[in-house]
């Protein structure tokens, strides 16, 4: 079982929205012994449970699987029966989802936009906060909240790829959560494991890890 302290939490996760387990599949087998060491599958895609569920037991030695798009109390514990290590969303955590899933072991990872935003989800317990839209903002952004806060566990998502990611990570971001910034969504699509391993090594060559 991989470690899900905040110090070993994977640098980018891998953001599946909208695939059938197949294609999930597919493209956490090519992320297995790579740098890209989470996946987040969204909870607004068909059949999301039960793919995280099969995903997990079968990589999840090597690859931490959670839960996107956590936005009610129904799909935090989906998450939880079907094994997520970690629950995403793209709005504020609230007290009851914050509940299910500290009571739970999973890892929280709820969205804000500004630096209020931001601060009150850490102060309800937030292990790491994703700044989204973060592409609409700029990596400008989380270095200039972070003056007056404090360093904070920061995700940042959404036009993130892997020309800005760097960026990122230079202006104060800890973490990345990335889809089609990493993969061409046809390489996912037909299942090329060639193709998806290509675009893994070229996103890799432009981070600094």
């Amino acid at each position: 079982m991989i470690d899900l302290s905040l110090t070993k939490f994977p640098k980018v996760t891998v953001i599946l929205r909208g695939y059938n387990y197949e294609q999930v599949r597919c493209v956490v087998k090519s992320m297995v012994g790579t740098k890209l060491g989470a996946v987040e599958v969204a909870m607004n895609t068909p059949g999301a449970a039960q793919t995280i569920e099969k995903v997990a037991n079968e990589f999840g030695d090597d690859v931490l699987v959670g839960a996107g798009t956590v936005i009610s109390a129904a799909r935090a514990y989906a998450a939880v029966e079907a094994g997520a290590r970690f629950a995403l969303s793209p709005i504020c955590f609230t007290e009851e989802i914050f509940s299910i899933c500290k009571a739970n072991g999973l890892l929280t990872v709820p969205s804000a936009f500004s630096p209020s935003e931001v601060w009150n989800m850490f102060e309800m317990g937030a292990d790491i906060v994703k700044v989204f839209p973060a592409g609409t903002l700029g990596p400008k952004y989380i270095k200039d909240i972070q003056a007056p806060l404090n360093p904070m566990p920061i995700m940042v998502v959404g036009g993130v790829n892997g020309d800005n990611c760097q960026e990122f990570f230079d202006e104060g971001a800890s973490y990345a959560g990335i889809g089609s910034g990493i993969f061409d969504p046809k390489h996912i699509i037909e299942m090329d494991e060639g193709a998806l391993k290509a675009d893994i090594e070229a996103f890799e060559q432009k981070v600094r890890w």
